[in-house]
């Protein structure tokens, strides 16, 4: 286990693992956040028209909170630890969703966001496990970013567009600078979208640190009604090692339901 990289990436291969790296506020609040029964499969309300963004208490209201998760912790991310939209710049423009969606960026005009941790819990290593296979199952642990943002106006729908095609045209990788640290995507892989969404779009983003190693990070951005909720995951044994991991769709899976 290369503890060094682990520490590297971890904290400052990209402004995404330092948020992920978020600790300590407290949890959000409880509470449902279910629609009002009009949205229809595709988000849109009777008439063709785009259904209505949340207000920002009903965002609020329906965010992943610890009551909703049976492992881990979740938190609220502090304003010292949120990444801002105009500290994201891409070297493509057509990349730049991509960007945003990695370090929790809301894309596009939202009415209204938030933004959660959350942090699994430890896992024990068997008894007779040696030191060094100790030491990684301490980090083999995955930290997620949930941001969700909801729109007027068909917005959210706009959205997933914008991710989708540039998931494609970025395949081959993309760099970009956030927070003023430089990050460089060396590939990007569609995979099979979470279910319990109206739309999604999954990813695993191949990262490059800052001595050339690679290791990766899911990125899924999904559709519910009017709202979209992107989740960035980080695994700090993976980011050591370079090996892939399985999105952890128990969070995933928490914050739709909540979302209607």
């Amino acid at each position: 286990m290369r503890l060094t990289v682990v520490r590297r990436t971890a904290l400052a291969a990209s402004a995404a693992a330092l948020a992920l790296s978020v600790t300590a506020c407290g949890g959000s609040s409880d509470g449902g956040g279910d629609g009002d029964g009009k949205e229809a499969g595709d988000g849109r309300v009777e008439g063709g028209k785009s259904a209505p963004a949340l207000t920002a208490a009903e965002l609020e209201k329906a965010a992943l909170a610890q009551a909703d998760v049976k492992n881990g912790k979740v938190t609220k991310v502090s304003a010292a630890d949120d990444v801002a939209k105009d500290k994201v710049k891409g070297d493509k423009a057509e990349c730049e969703p991509l960007a945003f969606a990695e370090t929790g960026v809301p894309l596009g005009e939202p009415a209204a966001s938030v933004k959660r941790s959350w942090t699994e819990g430890p896992k024990k290593p068997s008894g007779d496990t040696g030191t060094e296979e100790a030491i990684g199952a301490a980090f083999d642990l995955d930290k997620a970013l949930v941001t969700l943002a909801t729109y007027d106006d068909g917005g959210a729908e706009a959205v997933l567009k914008d991710v989708k095609e540039a998931a494609g045209t970025c395949a081959g990788g993309f760099t970009f600078t956030a927070m003023g640290e430089p990050a460089k995507i060396a590939k990007v892989a569609q995979g099979e979208a979470t279910g319990g969404a109206d739309e999604a779009v999954a990813m695993t983003m191949t990262m490059v640190g800052d001595d050339g190693d690679e290791f990766p990070v899911k990125v899924s951005v999904t559709r519910k009604g009017s709202t979209v909720a992107t989740f960035t995951v980080l695994n700090l044994a993976a980011a050591g090692t370079g090996k892939d991991f399985p999105f952890p769709t128990e969070i995933s899976d928490a914050q739709l339901a909540k979302l209607g």
